[in-house]
């Protein structure tokens, strides 16, 4: 059984927790690229529960702040903008991106107080259109951001947004593990199946193999970024059907896809223990996303969010994320429209922390249980011993992809697809 104490080192992610040290050990995503502009408006960050602010200086670099001013702490939300730095609006206290202060204005000239007039300042980074921090000990500064196979490819060949979600980030993880639940939440019936069957037997929405075999079995591919997930459906009297997803740390995922598609992955981070952010990140890696591609992901009818200015999606559980049941008779499993709101509505219905000393769990949570293990134990590792968690090291390791495959039913699939453009770039 999952304790209470087990469901706090996994949840809580705020300063000095075993979790929360975790995520710092790590670059993390934590805007969008598109989100500041040089000289524009400061953003407010709230990040593994720390209160910050953001904003693009002159010279277009990004500064990730303290909140709160070094001389009387008002918010610097308000703060003005201006010649590679980010002004007080209370008494023109000005600091740079580092979060020492420029200027003084209000104290007398050539203040010595100017020197230890400094705010606390996270190094920033921009990569595969977001930005990212890092937010641990300087000492232990990892010299690459993880070297995922999106960041790499021309902005025209990768689509990023995000999303709020109000419940914590292990519970979205956790959806992101869970192959078994695509046969049932994201299920389109029959007859809208069969008017989207491509010839090789994939359906636009889900392949039909993962509804006609709803009990997958699970394997797991231990790796030194974390692990690959291999869930196999019975596809032929000859033949299995292999989805093999990846998870790396601290909170990624990759979800699998029919070859020459573009990829699909997830990021969660940790707003604080009770909401976070999912990232997702179409791209491929061989050519520009198409015309098609681009209004797919627009629409909000699959795996990207129709979402609001502040990100919140505009199908969210104020409005039970617009459940449609005569949807839910005729056409889907759930009567919601898209992939990334039918995982919502299911993650937050849990509460915004689950109870997991509740839960009765089966063989389909063979990953669920693995991950949640391999997390508390690199957490409690970390917080115990200082060992770094699985993939500090290893930022080239991250350079692999998953993939959806038939294949013999004596072939090792995670040797099969190593040979592919599943696991390894080409």
């Amino acid at each position: 059984m999952f304790t209470a104490e087990q469901n706090e080192v996994l949840t809580r992610v705020g300063p000095g927790t075993p979790m929360g040290d975790l995520f710092r050990s790590f670059w993390i995503p934590f805007l969008l690229s598109s989100e500041l502009e040089v000289d524009g408006p400061p953003k407010r960050v709230t990040l593994l529960g720390e209160n910050l602010v953001a904003y693009r200086d002159t010279q277009n670099r990004v500064g990730l702040l303290d909140r709160h001013c070094a001389h009387r702490r008002a918010d610097l939300f308000f703060g003005r903008n201006e010649d590679c730095g980010l002004r007080c609006t209370y008494h023109g206290w000005k600091f740079d991106i580092t979060g020492q202060a420029l200027e003084l204005p209000a104290e007398p000239e050539g203040t010595p107080l100017i020197k230890d007039a400094k705010i606390k300042a996270y190094p920033t980074r921009e990569a595969g259109g977001v930005i990212w921090t890092y937010m641990g000990p300087k000492e232990k500064e990892p010299k690459d951001i993880p070297l995922l196979d999106w960041t790499a490819v021309p902005p025209t060949h990768r689509a990023a947004t995000k999303r709020l979600q109000e419940n914590n980030w292990a519970q979205a993880v956790e959806g992101g593990l869970d192959s078994s639940h695509v046969s049932f939440l994201h299920r389109a019936f029959t007859q809208v199946q069969a008017a989207t069957t491509t010839k090789e037997g994939h359906l636009v929405q889900r392949p039909i193999y993962m509804v006609k075999d709803t009990r997958p079995t699970f394997h797991i591919h231990k790796t030194d970024y974390g692990f690959a997930i291999g869930a196999r459906r019975i596809a032929s009297d000859t033949e299995y059907y292999w989805r093999l997803s990846q998870f790396l740390m601290p909170a990624f995922t990759i979800i699998p896809t029919a070859e020459g598609r573009p990829l699909t992955g997830h990021f969660w981070v940790p707003i604080d223990d009770a909401t976070c952010w999912a990232y997702t990140f179409s791209w491929h890696p061989q050519r520009p996303l198409t015309d098609e591609e681009w209004e797919e992901y627009g629409s909000g009818a699959q795996i990207h969010a129709a979402v609001d200015e502040n990100f919140r999606p505009l199908a969210n559980k104020d409005n039970t994320y617009k459940l449609d049941r005569e949807m839910q008779r005729k056409e889907n499993y759930t009567g919601i429209v898209g992939v990334g709101i039918q995982d919502m509505s299911v993650q937050e219905s849990m509460g915004v922390i689950t109870d997991r000393s509740k839960e009765l769990l089966g063989a389909s949570d063979a990953a669920i249980v693995y991950w949640r293990r391999l997390m508390i134990d690199q957490a409690l590792q970390l917080k115990e011993k200082g060992k770094l968690p699985l993939g500090v090291e290893t930022p080239k390791a991250y350079q692999v992809r998953s993939g959806a495959v038939l294949l013999p039913k004596e072939a090792d699939p995670f040797k099969a697809m190593a040979q592919s453009i599943f696991l390894q770039p080409a």
